[in-house]
């Protein structure tokens, strides 16, 4: 079967091009992409240094299955899931699926294909191609193992159910997994982007007291009111590692600090930042992906003070994406007005710029 792809070429720019996509093998299966959500990891990957299929946030339809699958048939809706569990390493028998030894193309050292890259399944001009996260959805189809999706129960829009395997699962993760916000207790948001938005949005549905979103963009923090934020504040550029705004956080928290904060910029000058925001014996949780070395004063450490820095939100995907489902069927979880913009593939340029830009909370290519 042919395909029009996003192909990143890895030394800076894409094509829109034309692969072919081989019947599914073993326990894959061939899904139609519907709607693929971008995040600046996708922007990231036009620069990995090799050529592959981009995209790693997506939704679409079954459309065929390997001879082992047992859980999907043919027009099953899914959510694609980036992180895919073998279900048997070390980490996954503890629980932490997110971070599987075998397939994590993370912490197995590949940010490309993960541990389970079948090339020859998918080709451009008769040489194979990778696929970027094993999933590759700025792709018409593409073929994913079983354990990378997740069957949609009930009726929803594509581009909503896209963009909840990545942004969404990271933010509203990493507060409900990672730092187990408390009911009433005050958060500080660092950064109301994409991510930024679902640690607010995962807040709120924590029953958070206070939530104050700090960002340097005044349309940013108004979108953040939407989403649950209780408190903005609005940033100076020059504020050097946000603690003119932490002060300001302890003059709102009673002068000790905010019980919880969350970095969302992905900027590694920040990245100490939510440490300065919180009281002593207060949780700090690095979202973005920051891997730069950086500087910190262990002052900020002064006392008891806890910095996590979890992958994903802790995903489980089997049990976590059935949740924000359901959330969002309750009207609890905000994914339609999330989507600022949908594109068509051949308008991946302009997304990508629009994205750069912060003129979207979410932007998604359509199919």
């Amino acid at each position: 079967m042919q395909a029009k792809a996003a192909i990143a070429n890895g030394t800076g720019s894409f094509s829109i091009e034309t692969i072919d996509v081989h019947p599914p093998q073993r326990d894959e299966l061939l899904v139609e992409i519907k709607a693929a959500g971008l995040c600046h990891t996708d922007f990231d990957s036009l620069s990995w240094g090799k050529q592959l299929i981009m995209g790693h946030e997506g939704a679409g339809i079954v459309r065929d299955v390997g001879p082992s699958v047992t859980r999907f048939q043919p027009g099953d809706a899914v959510i694609l899931n980036w992180a895919i569990p073998c279900g048997q390493c070390f980490q996954c028998m503890e629980g932490n699926q997110h971070i599987c030894e075998v397939n994590s193309p993370v912490t197995a050292g590949n940010k490309v294909s993960g541990g389970h890259a079948t090339l020859s399944s998918t080709t451009l001009n008769g040489l194979p191609v990778e696929r970027s996260f094993s999933l590759g959805t700025l792709s018409e189809y593409t073929l994913v193992r079983e354990a990378a999706a997740v069957k949609i129960e009930r009726d929803m829009p594509f581009a909503s159910a896209a963009i909840v395997g990545c942004g969404v699962m990271t933010g509203y993760g990493s507060v409900v997994n990672a730092a187990k916000v408390k009911p009433g207790r005050s958060v500080v948001v660092l950064g109301t982007g994409g991510v930024g938005l679902n640690v607010i949005q995962g807040a709120r549905i924590a029953g958070a007291g206070m939530i104050i979103a700090i960002d340097v963009n005044q349309n940013r923090l108004d979108m953040a009111q939407r989403y649950g934020a209780t408190h903005l504040l609005l940033a100076d550029r020059a504020d050097d590692g946000l603690l003119q705004a932490a002060e300001k956080v302890r003059a709102m928290t009673n002068g000790r600090g905010a019980d919880y904060a969350f970095e969302c910029t992905a900027i590694p000058a920040l990245g100490a930042a939510p440490l300065a925001m919180i009281r002593n014996a207060g949780v700090a949780c690095q979202v973005s992906g920051i891997e730069q070395t950086i500087p910190i004063d262990m002052n900020l450490f002064e006392w008891d003070k806890i910095y996590i820095n979890p992958l994903y939100g802790q995903c489980r995907p089997a049990i976590d994406m059935p949740i924000l489902l359901n959330l969002y069927h309750k009207g609890d979880l905000i994914l339609d007005d999330l989507v600022t913009r949908t594109y068509a593939l051949t308008d991946l340029q302009t997304a990508f710029d629009d994205m750069l830009a912060g003129r979207n909370a979410k932007g998604v290519v359509t199919f």
